[in-house]
């Protein structure tokens, strides 16, 4: 009887996946880069809204093929936030119980979408404290602790398999530079980057990656001591990307080079993109694509011309009380005005 409902289990994903559309490959019109082509891939379309939705289906499917998830087992996950919410859908999809144990401070809005999909919140005091939580929970319910942290760059099919780096690809084949010069992508549990790396590397192509990492992240630290011990004292004002320890799905060995984006720099840009867009993005949005105009800027420079593709990551509706509030923004995170006057000579 276990394995009919694994196999209906998988089926249903399936099929949800079948109902999905891949998501759009959106160019920017830059006038101020002739020959550089600037696309975003977005990933805010997602039935759950965000670029954690391939994830959580992905280690929904890990999770089921390697017998982890039967009928009826309780899937708790350390997250506060988008993989919170796209685990939840998919546990809802199953009619399985959903626990996101996150910390105490954690968003109403972020909450409540969580609730919405039938999941429930575990409260602990500081962030530091999600991932032992998560195990003893998973213990004491006789449930699966997903660990996205551990298991994002293993859950996913990197060689292709309609994997995002196969979608850009795809998508990009009738586009004047059709193989991109760079591929940016900003850190949370890693698992994109570490897709993103293989495939180029699988596919032969002639792509850099480029990881963006914001303030209060260890990553860039990590990539360039190889130290997996190294700590941060702080959690990432940038919501979803950036992390005070190495965690495992981090790959720094398919990443071409890393760059620091200042939290400031990131605001100012996804306030920047609501402008070219007509429509709010989220904040590690902000973050990917400071650094591809920085790498616009540099190509520019030396005469190249080429594409640069990186990702719209979540919608900025999820963010109405903190990067859009400007009170909130001048205290957590200062002023932004020296980087959004560099944006707003761009045309």
């Amino acid at each position: 009887m276990q394995n009919a409902w694994v196999n209906h289990a998988i089926k249903e994903i399936d099929a949800d996946f079948q109902r999905s559309a891949d998501t759009h490959l959106i160019r920017l019109a830059l006038n101020d880069f002739p020959g550089i082509s600037l696309y975003l891939k977005d990933e805010s379309t997602h039935p759950s809204g965000s670029l954690k939705h391939r994830l959580a289906r992905s280690l929904f499917l890990y999770g089921l093929c390697n017998g982890w998830i039967r009928e009826n087992t309780p899937i708790i996950e350390a997250s506060s936030g988008s993989t919170a919410i796209s685990e939840a859908y998919f546990a809802r999809l199953l009619g399985l119980p959903f626990i996101a144990v996150m910390p105490s401070c954690t968003a109403p809005r972020k909450i409540q979408q969580i609730e919405f999909y039938g999941g429930r919140c575990h409260f602990v005091e500081n962030s530091g404290q999600i991932y032992a939580a998560s195990e003893q929970l998973a213990r004491e319910l006789n449930g699966h602790y997903m660990d996205q942290f551990t298991f994002a760059e293993r859950a996913t099919d990197w060689r292709g398999n309609n994997n995002i780096a196969d979608s850009i690809f795809r998508q990009m084949s009738r586009e004047p530079h059709p193989v991109p010069r760079y591929l940016v992508m900003s850190a949370g549990t890693g698992g994109t980057s570490a897709t993103l790396g293989r495939y180029i590397r699988y596919q032969g192509h002639n792509t850099e990656l480029v990881v963006v990492d914001p303030e209060n992240s260890v990553f860039y630290d990590y990539y360039q001591q190889r130290d997996a011990s190294v700590t941060a004292q702080c959690s990432s004002r940038i919501e979803g990307i950036g992390r005070p320890r190495a965690e495992p799905s981090f790959i720094p060995s398919v990443i071409d080079s890393m760059m620091q984006v200042p939290d400031a720099a990131s605001v100012a840009t996804l306030h920047w993109l609501e402008k070219v867009l007509g429509r709010k993005v989220g904040g590690s949005t902000g973050t990917n694509v400071w650094g591809a105009l920085q790498l616009a800027k540099q190509m520019r420079e030396n005469g190249e011309t080429g594409s640069i593709v990186t990702l719209l990551c979540d919608s900025g509706e999820r963010y109405l009380n903190t990067y859009f509030d400007e009170n909130w923004v001048a205290k957590n995170i200062g002023d932004i005005s020296v980087y959004t006057q560099q944006l707003e000579g761009l045309s």
